[in-house]
């Protein structure tokens, strides 16, 4: 348990670089019908009471859903549900309190990787293995970022996610020859440089300690071929490929940003796309819902791409990753099973609900989604805006690519060994090469302590 807390503490910065993320703040109205919710008896009598503790969405009107679904739900069965909702910053400090007070909430979910916490949770194989019976297979996506190939254990289950792709202003784009947006990472050199010189608006990708540089610096690794880990968990950072991606993204700095990037949280990206300043992001469509209520001219000229390909490949790291636990201290593990396969079953409206953010691990589970993101019902213009992801799994890549999120890649990622490898070297202070193997050692060092724990392979 003092280890598990030990790494929430960590987390815990984490958590509080990305507080602030932009969300709408008022329901833009939906020209659709939201699903109706279906309801299956629970394998056994169920009684007690459960307690949840999850985030506060970026899109609140999921929560207002989401809080009449899980009492709808206690009513049905003679559970009485509690919910809480937090900043989800708070989530990684209370799950620590917890677990050392070893009470607390029988149900908890975050959105990213809980793989730290596996010594104090339940195993949810039994949960997962129920709900692959029903749905089929999970997303591979979701499995490897809740369970463990080493010890054989889900320490979460992850029924969704969301997509990151790029966010382009058109109106910057197509002047610089870009109509439809970059399609490669040379093309965002070409265009944003262009733009930055022409517009002086810079380009909007962050190289600080916050959940939005996590994301695109890694994206940007896969595009060379560079990654942390193998699929077998062996270190291979320090790489010729690790090298010309940090090289690559010196030049970009130097012709497209400026230094404020060193110092991004993850909602300064949101904020400059929806007040102009920024001519592109790789974010959620979070920030341009928000534009949608705020600035409706920028949420018109706000467009998306998928993940740029690079030298070797087009991936992008999923923006959110949902894992639910169930601590060990848990007094209604059974309540809370079951209400998971509930909440799957019904992942269709999660989706609608959150205006087409979460996306299910069981692609049948949500039958009219890709009907709503080719005509969207909140009213994007043009109104198949949001068709392209439709086809967002196969750029899309879990933290820890191309091998699992276990403890060890928890701790590189929470730790922010990746942002702080490539900001180095961009202002500077160390060679693209000298910062790479600076930031391998970090990583073999980490991976070598939670291996000796048995905890990775390799």
């Amino acid at each position: 348990m003092l280890r598990a807390a030990a790494v929430a503490a960590m987390a815990a910065g984490f958590g509080s670089a990305c507080a602030s993320e932009e969300s709408p703040t008022t329901d833009p109205g939906s020209t659709g019908e939201a699903p109706e919710t279906t309801f299956a008896e629970p394998a056994s009598k169920l009684s007690g009471e459960l307690k949840i503790l999850l985030w506060s969405h970026f899109v609140p009107s999921h929560d207002t859903w989401f809080d009449k679904f899980a009492q709808d739900w206690g009513n049905r069965t003679g559970v009485k549900v509690t919910v809480d909702h937090v900043d989800q910053a708070q989530i990684p400090t209370r799950i620590a309190a917890e677990v050392q007070a070893g009470e607390g909430h029988d149900l908890i979910q975050y959105i990213a990787t809980l793989s730290q916490y596996e010594p104090s949770v339940l195993d949810m194989k039994d949960l997962v293995d129920e709900a692959s019976s029903r749905w089929g297979e999970q997303l591979s996506l979701c499995a490897k970022s809740s369970s463990n190939p080493t010890t054989g254990k889900f320490y979460a289950y992850s029924p969704g996610w969301v997509p990151d792709p790029g966010n382009f202003r058109k109106s910057l784009w197509e002047p610089a020859g870009f109509a439809d947006g970059p399609t490669t990472w040379d093309d965002l050199l070409t265009g944003a440089t262009e733009i930055k010189s022409k517009d002086g608006i810079q380009l909007g990708l962050g190289m600080s300690q916050e959940i939005d540089s996590n994301m695109v610096l890694r994206a940007l690794m896969w595009s060379y071929g560079a990654s942390e880990q193998d699929e077998n968990e062996k270190v291979i950072l320090d790489s010729p490929e690790t090298v010309a991606a940090v090289e690559f993204m010196t030049k970009l700095y130097k012709q497209a940003m400026t230094p404020e990037v060193f110092s991004w949280n993850a909602a300064s990206n949101n904020q400059g796309l929806v007040a102009g300043k920024l001519s592109y992001v790789v974010n959620s469509i979070s920030a341009w819902r928000t534009a949608q209520e705020s600035n409706p001219d920028v949420a018109d000229d706000v467009h998306f791409v998928p993940a740029l390909r690079g030298p070797k490949a087009a991936l992008a790291a999923q923006h959110v990753l949902y894992n639910w636990i169930v601590p060990q201290h848990a007094t209604a593990p059974d309540a809370a099973k079951e209400f998971l396969l509930h909440y799957t079953a019904n992942f269709a409206s999660a989706t609608y609900h959150s205006k087409l953010y979460d996306f299910c691990a069981w692609d049948k589970l949500t039958p009219d989604r890709d009907a709503w993101l080719n005509d969207d019902p909140f009213g994007a213009k043009p109104a198949d805006k949001l068709a392209f992801l439709s086809d967002a799994i196969p750029w899309s890549a879990n933290i820890g690519h191309p091998g699992p999120a276990s403890t060890a890649i928890g701790e590189v990622f929470n730790t922010f060994v990746i942002p702080n490898m490539f900001a180095r070297a961009v202002r500077g202070e160390a060679s693209p090469q000298e910062s790479v193997t600076e930031a391998a050692g970090q990583v073999n060092a980490i991976f070598d302590k939670w291996r000796a724990q048995g905890l990775v392979g390799g």
